[in-house]
């Protein structure tokens, strides 16, 4: 099973403040939903209550909830205490990509066993609460790149961004 991240971040790694996106980018929303639509997602708690309530549980997808709290509950879920636990559910029943959608700590947990990410890159300096962590460009090399000027709909410019993890790191992280 592959497991890819999915983000958006500022030039300045923000990806949220207040529970929310600093900014709105409707090309960029399509992305997440056209990537994500039939796979299983992967969110840690805060993230999941960050989604407007219309769309909890995000739709068309499985959601796993990765959460400390032992009693949390939300409907139309699957609620983990571990990363490696909610991995291996998404694994079992058969999915061939996992996308680690958020919020910034599962993001952190989560690199290691990652694969792809995709990565929006806003040009712009924002402020922001939550960050996307920094990553190794010597262990994921990008192998794709697509810019999205400004217009009526999107305040800032930014680039569609895909990075793999070279085949060398992928073992020696197996490894550990």
């Amino acid at each position: 099973m592959k497991i890819s991240m999915i983000a958006a971040m500022s030039t300045n790694r923000v990806i949220g403040i207040n529970n929310d996106l600093p900014w709105h980018l409707p090309d960029d929303f399509k992305f997440f939903q056209t990537k994500t639509k039939g796979h299983h997602v992967l969110m840690g708690r805060k993230n999941y209550e960050s989604l407007p309530a219309k769309f909890r549980p995000l739709p068309n997808r499985t959601n796993l909830i990765i959460t400390k709290n032992e009693k949390y509950q939300a409907e139309n879920t699957h609620i983990f205490h571990s990363l490696e636990n909610a991995i291996e559910y998404a694994e079992i029943n058969g999915e061939q990509e996992l996308f680690i959608i958020g919020g910034g700590e599962i993001y952190k947990l989560a690199l290691p066993y990652t694969d792809t990410i995709y990565l929006t890159e806003v040009n712009a300096s924002l402020n922001g609460h939550a960050y996307f962590p920094i990553f190794d460009k010597q262990i994921f090399k990008e192998i794709q790149r697509s810019h999205h000027a400004t217009d009526e709909q999107h305040l800032y410019s930014f680039d569609y961004v895909t990075y793999h993890k070279k085949v060398s790191e992928k073992k020696m992280y197996e490894c550990l």
